[in-house]
């Protein structure tokens, strides 16, 4: 049975899903649970000159209360934080003291007991102010922190990270520009929001096992930082991820997970349980990232691109946490999807008192590009060409060299120029950019192209195991996280194509159990299907190989003249001769009790090939495995009066490699959309002067809503990757990407000014129309 891929089946956890069925962290019972509320810093900058806790430790239930301690720092790439607040608070909500009682009700009574005294800090709000000569030093010791061999932190400063591009001769490229280009662009933090909020249980138990269970992205990350930090013996540690009610990048981050060891540390190894509510999920968690950006351009006068000059900073908040890898990815990919010969980019990791940054889905692609394509939309309206026109003309193509200085080919890079021109035709680009409705409203269009790459550690790698049953059904047991994006149905559908079997023969095991479950890197960039994909075709390879084997010798021939299919080992040229699949997978038994085999048991894994670190001086060296390419739009009805706007449509064309399901594909995408508008048109986190986050809560976060959302047009085009299974590209966060970028460009299009700035709110587009139209 075939043809399983492009198919639209069925996810494996649907039903479960769909009845209510599923379980996730907060779900799973644990007996003589105690609970933890979190006591929160109400300051942004500021140093602790006591905290008194004993009222709180006076109330019936309370069994203990956790504080900072100078432990050794924790942090991902540069150790920076302390896993509770210790003699100093960086951001409004950090974590300061971990109370644990017996109900979450006194935990939280008892919290509020909690009285810290501080002694105010001046406040920096923003990378800007962050670089300025006369800023406040949010780590005096950043020089003497403990790092990573490729992270550069720079001493007395508030620059957690610089990443360096330098490609060509700049001096040339501005001598063969003939036509100029350069503006800021900023768009503040803003929050992951996953239905599901961070969730973590942790116990020691009698034999001093480690156990955690987290609502993670990342639970072998988690082991290894646990044994790392507390110097535990990392057998001895296991973390289960069930089901999780989306990520986002956001639960990448190790950070309850910490405070959840050591709380059940001071309550003997007993079970406890930490689970954020919404505001501080929000406000004490980490963030989506925040940037300020300045570009310039320079092309001739016949629209091609000479040169780039570019500076990134991104606001990774008090501490740097991903924000290094971050910036590091944005200086990889700092040109969006052009063919530039003369490059200078400087990527900064900027420490600010916001709240601190984490993965975000697109990994500071939707950032970047908002700044660089919103920049081409300006290059096109000083030269007078059409906006798609001039990226069609400078389009990135195979041949051409990155900024990183990797030469790319067709299976590395896809075909931009087919998506530009599939967009043309879904847009009717050909009609105009705006057309008048009525006297008071428009309907507006806006563009971008899009590109990614996954800046990902060198190293990492995916396991696969697959174990067979007695009716000849097989188990896929993997460590990537089912997080909402259906990889491990992919998964299934892929070993059914590979042994050519019926797919509801094919069990996936949902959860992760780090003690059992084959290592998965961590369920983030994209990069799922690509590891784990390659991981269970060599597993799939493994137990052909042994059915091959097996039944081999129950049929007098060769293994190499088997073929294995519908459920079945045959001889290739004459499939009459054959074994069931079911017979020969625990081995096999002759007639006279003579057996042979035993039961079949396949292992894959894959590493990623050929990757390096950049040169720290001029950023060359190859980052990533592939890019992936798309072409993207919005049609929005604007109102000339009050400055309002409804989205009509967003479209995607995406150079998917390969669609293999059709409906999950579609589902991505759409729903990556719809976050990159939710953020451009909508979100973002408000921050007093003196650095207190104003709305922590959704009825003040304003997100996209029921019947806010556009009609999403998806269409897909296939370039295989070579590497990837069955020439497929990573598509969990290309529809995101190009969004934000797009609604400007549509937007001010609309207004005749150029709107730099998230969120695309209609009072900040009447301010900028009024101080500038």
């Amino acid at each position: 049975m075939t043809g399983n891929i492009g198919k639209s089946i069925y996810r494996k956890e649907a039903l479960e899903k769909v009845t209510g069925k599923a379980k996730y962290t907060d779900d799973i019972a644990h007996k003589d649970l105690l609970y933890i509320k979190l006591v929160v810093s109400t300051e942004a900058h500021a140093t602790i000159k006591n905290i008194d806790i004993s009222h709180a430790m006076s109330v019936k239930g309370v069994r203990s209360i956790v504080l900072g301690q100078p432990l050794p720092l924790t942090g991902d790439e540069i150790r920076d934080r302390p896993p509770l607040a210790f003699k100093k608070v960086r951001y409004y909500g950090e974590p300061i003291a971990a109370v644990v009682a017996n109900s979450a009700a006194i935990a939280k009574r008892a919290a509020e007991l909690v009285k810290v005294e501080y002694e105010p800090l001046p406040v920096v709000n923003s990378p800007q102010e962050a670089l300025s000569a006369v800023a406040p030093l949010i780590h005096e010791h950043l020089g003497a922190y403990e790092k990573i061999a490729h992270v550069y932190p720079e001493a007395n400063t508030n620059i957690a990270d610089r990443t360096i591009i330098r490609k060509g001769d700049m001096k040339k490229g501005w001598e063969e520009s003939e036509v100029t280009v350069e503006s800021n662009f900023s768009l503040a933090p803003s929050d992951h929001m996953a239905m599901e909020t961070r969730c973590v249980t942790a116990e020691i138990r009698s034999d001093g096992a480690v156990v955690l269970t987290s609502a993670s992205q990342a639970p072998y990350i988690i082991k290894k930082k646990l044994s790392d930090y507390f110097n535990l013996e990392e057998g001895k540690i296991i973390v289960h991820t069930p089901l999780v009610g989306g990520g986002y990048g956001g639960k990448v981050a190790v950070q309850l997970e910490l405070i959840a060891y050591m709380a059940t540390l001071s309550v003997g190894g007993r079970p406890v349980k930490i689970l954020n509510t919404r505001e501080e999920d929000m406000a004490t968690s980490p963030v989506h990232i925040g940037m300020d950006a300045k570009v310039k351009l320079g092309a001739t006068q016949e629209g091609k691109l000479t040169a780039a000059e570019i500076l990134y900073m991104f606001d990774c908040g008090a501490y740097s946490d991903k924000g290094a890898t971050i910036s590091r990815a944005a200086a990889v990919t700092c040109t969006g999807p052009y063919k530039i010969d003369h490059i200078s980019c400087d990527s900064l990791c900027v420490y600010t008192n916001h709240p601190y940054a984490t993965a975000f889905r697109g990994f500071s692609h939707s950032e970047l590009l908002f700044a660089f394509e919103r920049a081409m939309d300006m290059l096109a309206k000083k030269l007078g060409v059409d906006p798609l026109e001039l990226r069609e003309k400078n389009a990135i193509l195979p041949g051409d060299t990155t900024a990183t200085q990797v030469r790319l080919n067709a299976s590395t890079v896809g075909n931009l120029p087919k998506c530009i021109e599939h967009l043309k035709q879904l847009m009717n680009w050909k009609e105009g950019t705006v057309q008048q409705i009525n006297e008071r409203k428009v309907k507006v269009k806006g563009v971008s192209c899009i590109w990614k790459t996954s800046t990902i550690d060198s190293d990492a790698s995916s396991g696969v195991l697959l174990t067979f049953n007695q009716d000849g059904s097989v188990n896929i047991i993997s460590g990537v996280v089912e997080i909402g994006t259906g990889t491990k149905s992919i998964l299934a559908q892929l070993l059914a194509e590979k042994l050519k079997m019926d797919i509801n023969k094919v069990h996936v095991k949902m959860e992760v159990d780090t003690q059992t479950t084959p290592e998965h890197w961590k369920t983030v960039a994209s990069r799922g299907t690509l590891m784990a994909g390659r991981a269970l075709l060599k597993a799939a390879d493994d137990v052909i190989a042994q059915l091959k084997d097996i039944a081999s010798r129950v049929l007098m021939c060769s293994a190499d003249d088997l073929e294995v299919g519908n459920e079945m080992v045959y001889v290739r040229d004459e499939p009459d001769l054959f074994m069931m699949v079911k017979d020969v997978c625990y081995g096999y038994k002759y007639p006279n009790g003579y057996g042979i085999g035993h039961q079949v048991i396949g292992r894959g894994n894959y590493t990623l090939r050929h990757l390096t670190h950049l040169h720290p001086d001029s950023g060359v060296g190859k980052p990533g495995p592939e890019y992936s390419v798309g072409a993207q739009g919005v049609e929005v009805e604007f109102d000339l009066r009050d400055y309002t706007y409804k989205i009509i449509k967003a479209y995607s064309v995406i150079d998917i490699g390969k669609v293999l399901n059709q409906k999950s594909a579609e589902g991505q995408v759409m729903g990556a959309m719809s976050m990159g508008l939710s953020f451009a048109s909508s979100e973002t986190f408000e921050f007093s002067e003196d650095g207190k986050m104003l709305n922590p809560r959704l009825r003040t976060y304003v997100p996209l809503r029921y019947g806010d959302h556009p009609e999403y047009v998806v269409q897909f085009i296939e370039t295989p990757h070579i590497d990837g299974p069955y020439g497929a590209r990573g598509v969990g966060e290309q529809g995101l990407i190009g969004m934000p970028a797009a609604l400007a460009n549509c937007l001010s299009h609309a207004v005749g000014c150029d709107l730099n700035q998230l969120p695309l709110t209609p009072e900040f587009i009447w301010k900028v129309k009024e101080r500038g139209g």
